[in-house]
């Protein structure tokens, strides 16, 4: 039962705390306790004594638990299973049971708990019954899964960008000397070609197949660099920064600017990707549902941070509309920021225009490895 300190008072007819005896101080211990479900177990299973902290956790007055098997707190698969005669059998054979599952609250809903039940036996030996201690673990499950979910998507970004490092390097390398070849073996015809009916018409023939590569390989050019920048890896992150915007203003028709203060040299290899691609992302955006004439990047750092900033000057949207309609691109950016310790921040309207600000600690992004050379 749950007892309080007045109570133990006047049943010790005690004149100050001190007179309290030992075993209520005791109790008032136990009682006192809000974090765990503390309380005794009968020889059969059955609740005989109850906490605060057991209130708390599982939901149930004293009134209502005390003589009733315990087994209420278990999941009807794991009563089937007889879950709770096998813990109790277990604490009995080896002095104590410990276990981690879910457990059920008096209104249904189901905690993941962290159990010890210990036997508890009189000097002769005999069981008198079981001490049980639980814990709510619940938040603290749901953290670790966040953080290996955290942790998971890290990697998977990872890989992607492997990949497609991958994938640019084979398009560029293999399909683009291809079409090189292809377009030198096209040339070397047309010596032959002009001996063979009219020279114009081999000539004119020739000419539009090479446009034709021509185009090819510049399409080609733009989705190996929309993969992966080589410049990315070559020249860092302000260069192929500057090779995207130029990029996005002839493709979009947008007149795209690049303002960039920062000291790239130093930036991790994994920041800059995840700092390009916040930026491809936000101007992705930009196409797809903005509207917009012109859009500004800037970059700049200081002793602390790095921050980026992408505006344009489109038709703007309610917060709530831009998670709606831009959500997989505005995902994949607080998702980026989040992963590198930032804050990210949204402002726009309708007709105002969107702003998208990233602010990264340096310590996040930066290598404590000076550069060579």
């Amino acid at each position: 039962m749950i007892f309080n300190w007045n109570h133990a008072k006047r049943s010790a007819g005690a004149a100050n705390d001190s007179d309290v005896p030992l075993e209520d101080r005791y109790q008032l211990l136990i009682d006192a306790v809000q974090d765990y479900a503390i309380f005794m177990l009968d020889p059969t299973g059955r609740v005989a004594s109850w906490n605060s902290g057991a209130q708390n956790i599982k939901g149930y007055a004293a009134d209502e638990i005390i003589g009733r098997h315990f087994s209420i707190f278990y999941t009807p698969e794991d009563v089937a299973a007889d879950k709770p005669g096998c813990e109790l059998a277990l604490a009995s054979a080896q002095g104590r049971a410990e276990d981690q599952g879910w457990r059920v609250r008096r209104d249904g809903s189901r905690f993941w708990a962290d159990v010890t039940i210990t036997a508890v036996h009189d000097p002769s030996g005999t069981l008198l019954g079981f001490a049980k201690v639980t814990r709510d673990m619940t938040e603290r499950m749901r953290l670790a899964e966040l953080e290996h979910a955290i942790e998971l998507s890290a990697q998977m970004q990872l890989a992607r960008e492997d990949e497609q490092r991958r994938i640019a390097r084979e398009l560029h390398d293999d399909l683009g000397q291809q079409l090189t070849a292809l377009k030198m073996g096209i040339a070397a015809l047309e010596p032959r070609l002009a001996g063979i009916g009219d020279q114009g018409t081999g000539h004119a023939g020739t000419g539009e197949l090479q446009r034709q590569i021509d185009s090819m390989m510049a399409s080609l050019r733009r989705i190996a660099a929309n993969l992966r920048p080589p410049m990315l890896d070559d020249l860092g992150l302000v260069a192929a920064l500057e090779w995207m915007v130029d990029d996005f203003s002839h493709r979009f028709n947008v007149t795209a600017m690049l303002h960039a203060d920062v000291d790239d040299s130093r930036i991790t290899p994994n920041a800059a990707t995840a700092l390009y691609r916040i930026v491809q992302e936000a101007l992705t955006n930009v196409a797809r549902h903005a509207q917009a004439s012109e859009a500004v990047v800037n970059i700049s750092g200081d002793s602390v941070s790095c921050t980026i900033r992408i505006e344009d000057n489109g038709r703007g949207a309610s917060i709530e509309d831009a998670g709606k309609h831009g959500s997989f691109g505005l995902l994949g950016i607080r998702e980026r920021v989040r992963q590198l310790c930032g804050t990210l921040t949204m402002d726009s309207a309708p007709g105002k225009g969107f702003r998208i600000s990233a602010q990264i600690p340096l310590s996040a992004i930066r290598s404590d490895e000076r550069p060579q050379g």
